[in-house]
């Protein structure tokens, strides 16, 4: 991998957030957990130097590897030569998706995903692009455990609840410093979420996420405090929530009924 970006006269760009898998183990790891096979469509974002996406043609499914910088998109189409993978240049936030997916009904994302970028772009993903209908991600670990975190975990919070709203998150894997290059001075993990078919709950995220933001922007106050001037007591006594309690403790179901309540 060193003599391959020095022969492109290239280094990895800290403002991309660049750290590139450098162990092939750590690749076909990721692209076995990931579940895909032949005959499934899968999108690589921020494919760098095409490691992952080799492990992932090796499964025998369709790739669409996307990478964001102008200078390694080349030297990702040479490692990619013959391999039949597509690649794709642009960065995943402003992509015409409908476009890049177009050849298949459902998509799976499996990705090392940029620490700086991580987080909204996967609850980016679940809002806006739901022919994406798997992914398995490689994040610093405290964004993973709060991508996954279930009520009552301590990394429980914002992410957690929009991410449970839209599919099953876990973390089902770590991953050490060492097999990157360069090395970054935190962990990784592996976050698998795995979408729903329709919403567990019936009220829309849209009037859920106002009340889920305005109670986590003060999550040491009961929700009777951060949610004073949205809900009064005859909202949460509809609701059946107890105002006494903290965000971090509420489900889903719970948030929704919250939700529905405040429109009575």
């Amino acid at each position: 991998m060193r003599a391959l970006l020095a022969r492109h006269d290239l280094a990895p760009r800290r403002a991309f957030g660049q750290n590139f898998v450098a162990d092939p183990n750590t690749v076909r790891r990721i692209a076995r957990l990931s579940g895909v096979g032949p005959g499934d469509a899968v999108v690589e974002i921020g494919a760098g130097l095409g490691s992952l996406t080799l492990a992932l043609v090796e499964t025998g499914a369709r790739v669409v590897a996307v990478e964001v910088d102008r200078g390694l998109v080349p030297v990702l189409a040479e490692v990619l030569a013959g391999s039949g993978a597509t690649v794709v240049a642009g960065d995943a936030a402003e992509l015409d998706w409908d476009d890049v997916l177009a050849g298949a009904r459902s998509w799976a994302l499996v990705a090392n995903l940029p620490y700086n970028v991580a987080a909204p772009l996967v609850l980016d993903l679940l809002r806006d692009v739901p022919a994406i209908t798997s992914m398995l991600v490689m994040v610093q670990r405290e964004v993973g455990e709060r991508l996954a975190a279930p009520p009552g975990d301590p990394a429980h919070g914002i992410p957690s609840v929009l991410v449970a709203y839209h599919g099953r998150a876990e973390v089902v894997g770590r991953v050490p410093p060492s097999v990157f290059h360069p090395v970054p001075r935190v962990e990784s993990v592996l976050v698998r979420i795995d979408r729903h078919a329709t919403p567990p709950v019936d009220v829309p995220l849209a009037e859920i996420e106002p009340l889920v933001r305005a109670a986590f922007g003060q999550r040491r106050k009961m929700l009777r405090r951060s949610l004073a001037g949205r809900l009064d007591n005859a909202a949460f006594s509809a609701a059946e929530v107890d105002p006494t309690r903290r965000p971090e403790t509420l489900r889903l179901e719970e948030w929704a009924r919250l939700a529905a309540s405040s429109s009575l």
